[in-house]
C-alpha cells in the first residue's frame, strides 16, 4: 500500500536523526562531527521532499517545515531537531488515519501533473498503474493535437451514433496528416499496446525499465508537439 510506502520513508527520516543525535553531546546537534555536518543538511532536505510528496506543500506539516527551515535565528541542528517533531507528528496521524486517502492527495498540488505521478510511482516500484497513467496522458495529448489539427476526435459507430476514436486510430490519422512521422506513430503504437496491458492485468507483458523510457519518450513527444 501507498501508505506503508510513505511510513516507510518518515520511518527512514527518523532512524537517520537518531544516528546523527547519537554522535552529538547537544540537543542542537551544534557539536557534531565535521565529517557528518553533511549528513545533517542532506536529512533536512530528505525530511522537506518527504513531507512534500506525503502531504503536498499546502499543508500545514509543510508550512511548518518550511517556516523553520528559513529562520535565521537557528542552527541547523536545531531545525532539523524541530522537523523531525513534525515528521513524528505525521507519521502518528498517517497510522491514526487521520489524513485524506491517496486518491485525494492524487488529485491535490502534489503531483503537479500526471506525468509527475507516474514517475512518483515508478520510483517506489509500482510500474503498473505508472503505465496506466502515462498511457492515459498520451491519448489525452493525441486528442489535443486531432482538435489542434482539425481533425475529428468522433466516429459513427455501426449504430450512427458518434462516439469518440481509439487512441490508435487518432495516431494514425494524425501520422497521414503528417502531425509527426511514421517512426512516432511506431513509438506510440507500442506505448498505447503497453497500456494495454496493464489496463487489463497483463503485467509481465513489460518491465519497469520499459515504463521508465516511456515516462521519458511520452514526456519528450508532449514537449514536441505541444
Amino acid at each position: 500500500m501507498i501508505k506503508d510506502i510513505f511510513l516507510k520513508q518518515l520511518n527512514q527520516i527518523l532512524i537517520e536523526f537518531e544516528k546523527l543525535k547519537a554522535s552529538a553531546k547537544y540537543e542542537d546537534l551544534s557539536d557534531i562531527a565535521h565529517d557528518k555536518v553533511e549528513n545533517l543538511t542532506v536529512l533536512l532536505t530528505k525530511a522537506k521532499a518527504t513531507i512534500a510528496r506525503v502531504t503536498g506543500t499546502n499543508s500545514e506539516y509543510y508550512k511548518d517545515i518550511l517556516s523553520t527551515i528559513e529562520r535565521k535565528d537557528r542552527h541547523e541542528g536545531t531545525k532539523l531537531r524541530l522537523i523531525v517533531g513534525t515528521v513524528s507528528a505525521l507519521k502518528s496521524d498517517l497510522e491514526s488515519g487521520y489524513l485524506k486517502s491517496l486518491h485525494d492527495i492524487i488529485q491535490t498540488e502534489v503531483f503537479s501533473d500526471y506525468l509527475d505521478m507516474a514517475d512518483y510511482l515508478i520510483s517506489v516500484g509500482l510500474k503498473d498503474p505508472s503505465a496506466v497513467i502515462i498511457g492515459s496522458t498520451l491519448e489525452i495529448q493525441l486528442r489535443d493535437l486531432c482538435k489542434t489539427n482539425s481533425i475529428d476526435t468522433e466516429i459513427q459507430n455501426s449504430k450512427g451514433q458518434l462516439i469518440a476514436k481509439k487512441a490508435d486510430t487518432m495516431n494514425a490519422d494524425l501520422t497521414k496528416k503528417s502531425i509527426y512521422s511514421s517512426v512516432y506513430q511506431k513509438q506510440i503504437t507500442a506505448w498505447l499496446h503497453i497500456r494495454n496491458s496493464a489496463a487489463h492485468g497483463n503485467y509481465n507483458d513489460y518491465t519497469i525499465e520499459e515504463i521508465k523510457l516511456m515516462l521519458q519518450g511520452v514526456r519528450q513527444f508532449i514537449l514536441s508537439t505541444s
